[in-house]
Order: C-alpha cells, then sequence, then structure tokens
C-alpha cells in the first residue's frame, strides 16, 4: 500500500528548522507535550496519535506526522470533552490525554508469527481481471500485515525497525493502539466536511470517530439518512461497471476475491441506499486524502471495529 503523506502547517507550533531527532522507543515513550514540533516526524506526534486512538477518536494511520487526519481528530476529541475546539494541541489537550501520567507504553517489543506471514500477495496487479482471477488480496509482505494490525504507516514502522528483517520470530517495535470499541453503536454520522464518521450510543453520547473518504463531486456520497441493511466481513466486490464506474478497459462485470488489499478491504457496511455502503480500504494512508466512488471509506481496522458494534437497522445519517 501507498503510504504518501501531505503535511499540513498549523498555527499550533513554530516549526523548528533543524532535522528530528531520530525515533527510537525510548524517545517515544518519553515524549513529552511542547509547542515548538520539529519538522516531519516526532516523538511526541506520534505519542499524540496514539493516545487519540486509544479514546476511540482515530488519527487514521500512526506515522508521527502532523496533518488532517490528526488535526480533525484533535478537534474531535476536544468536542467530546468541552474542551475549546479549534483543532490544535496543546497543554490542556496534552493533560486530558495523559491523565494523571506520561503513558511510558506507547511502544513496545512484538514477535512477529506465522500468522502475520500467511497468505500473502507480493505484486499485486492492478487490473480487476487480473485480481478477478486470484483467490486472496492479502497484504503484500509481512511488515505490511505488521503496521496495518497495529495501524501503523508501514514506512514508519520499517524505520522505527531500520536493520530488521521482518520474518517470522524477528523481535521489532510497534506502537499499542487503543483497545476496540465494545460498545453497541446506536447511530452513526458521516460528516462531509469534517472528512469524519462518528459513532453514538443509545444516550446519544458520541462513543467513536474516524477519519473518512467521502464520496466526490463526479460520484457524491448519498443525502439523508440511510439505515445499515447487513454487514460482511472479509466480503468479496461486485465490480459493475454500468452502475459505478469503469476501471481500465473493464467494461464486463467481475467478482473480486476478499482481502485486505481488495477494493473495499475488510468489511462491507451496506446500506438501504443502493449501491452505497461504508467499508474498508487498500491504502489506508489516504483516507480523507482523495475521493471515493460515492461511499464512504475508512481503514480496515477501523471498519472493522465499527462493524462488531454495529445492527441492521442503526441509522446513518449524511450530514454536509
Amino acid at each position: 500500500m501507498q503510504r504518501t503523506l501531505r503535511y499540513i502547517a498549523t498555527a499550533c507550533a513554530i516549526i523548528a528548522a533543524t532535522p528530528a531527532a531520530a525515533l527510537d522507543a525510548s524517545a517515544i515513550n518519553q515524549a513529552r507535550y511542547s509547542d515548538t514540533l520539529p519538522e516531519g516526524r516526532s516523538a511526541m506526534m506520534v505519542k499524540l496519535q496514539v493516545l487519540l486512538d486509544r479514546a476511540d477518536v482515530s488519527p487514521g494511520v500512526i506515522d508521527g506526522r502532523w496533518g488532517g487526519n490528526t488535526q480533525s481528530a484533535v478537534r474531535a476529541f476536544e468536542e467530546v470533552v468541552g474542551l475549546p475546539v479549534d483543532g490544535q494541541p496543546d497543554q490542556r489537550l496534552w493533560r486530558r490525554l495523559t491523565g494523571s501520567g506520561e503513558m511510558a507504553d506507547i511502544v513496545a517489543p512484538y514477535t512477529i508469527s506465522q500468522a502475520d506471514a500467511d497468505r500473502l500477495r507480493p505484486d499485486l496487479p492492478e487490473d480487476y481481471a487480473e485480481l478477478a482471477a486470484m483467490d486472496w488480496l492479502g497484504h503484500t509482505s509481512v511488515a505490511e500485515a505488521v503496521a496495518e494490525k497495529f495501524h501503523m504507516d508501514v514506512d514508519f514502522l520499517r524505520d522505527l525497525n531500520a536493520g530488521v528483517r521482518f520474518t517470522v520470530g524477528a523481535r521489532v517495535m510497534v506502537v499499542r493502539p487503543g483497545e476496540d470499541l465494545d460498545t453497541p453503536v446506536r447511530r452513526v454520522v458521516a460528516d462531509k466536511s469534517a472528512n469524519r464518521l462518528h459513532a453514538f450510543d443509545a444516550e446519544g453520547t458520541r462513543i467513536a470517530s474516524y477519519p473518512v473518504t467521502i464520496g466526490s463531486s463526479q460520484l457524491p456520497s448519498p443525502s439523508g439518512t440511510h439505515e445499515v441493511v447487513g454487514i460482511a466481513v472479509e466480503p468479496t466486490y461486485a465490480y459493475k461497471p454500468d452502475e459505478n464506474f469503469q476501471q481500465g478497459d473493464n467494461d464486463e462485470q467481475l467478482t473480486l476475491p476478499p482481502g485486505p488489499n481488495g477494493p473495499v478491504g475488510m468489511v462491507w457496511i451496506d446500506l438501504s441506499k443502493p449501491t452505497y455502503g461504508l467499508h474498508g480500504t487498500s491504502d489506508p494512508a489516504t483516507i480523507a486524502k482523495t475521493v471515493s466512488h460515492g461511499c464512504v471509506r475508512l481503514t480496515n481496522w477501523d471498519a472493522l471495529e465499527l462493524a462488531r458494534n454495529l445492527d441492521p437497522g442503526v441509522p446513518v445519517e449524511f450530514m454536509q
């Protein structure tokens, strides 16, 4: 999966002219809040992203870089806890995320398992007809599989483990994201202006928030409120060029196999609006940075978490 991110400068920090220090587990675990952010990846930003993830406010891929998804996660967290809403990290937000301590367990060792190396599919073709002939659209490498398991950008994972071969039995350092949400979701709001999807419990409390890609000007997402009618984990993908879009020269209907690198990733949440749904993605680094074919796209881990807490009949409101 391609992991290229654009960086968004904000007024919350004075960008240092000196290069960022090399990151390791110790630097990240011991990171403290500073209103001066180093250029590029920083230990403080890794920690901020992990803490937001643990607070059920997803920053998308954890890569240690300030950007639009982290900024929208900060804003969503501010809304939930009652801080002034400006989308800028400050000392008050840091204290609410860290509580009474500085959270020194952000990065920890992990031993690569056989499951991480199973069902890999290196060099996946782009052509849908070729993909349709396969049986599984798996991760292309062990590093990609491990990165997705821990909500990480794959390049960040490799940099954090420079010189380590990603093979079964190898010990690597990974971030420790939050536990999966375990509360029934009774209402979902897709906020088009913020590129975020918010989940609410039966009392109307926002219990989770995720960055999303929502439609495009050519293929906009629906308006109004629709219902969840079905949920499929590891779904196949029905390619219908006459109804949605045409990929390459493929003008016939195709059925693509399931897998994390499929067009809808690991989850399809079907909506009462025909052909529309909430789903995962093969490229989590592009969430909220590109457009979709009308559906709502999440990272695979966020889509799976949401799906586990949803039932048919839950309303999904598209808010402009």
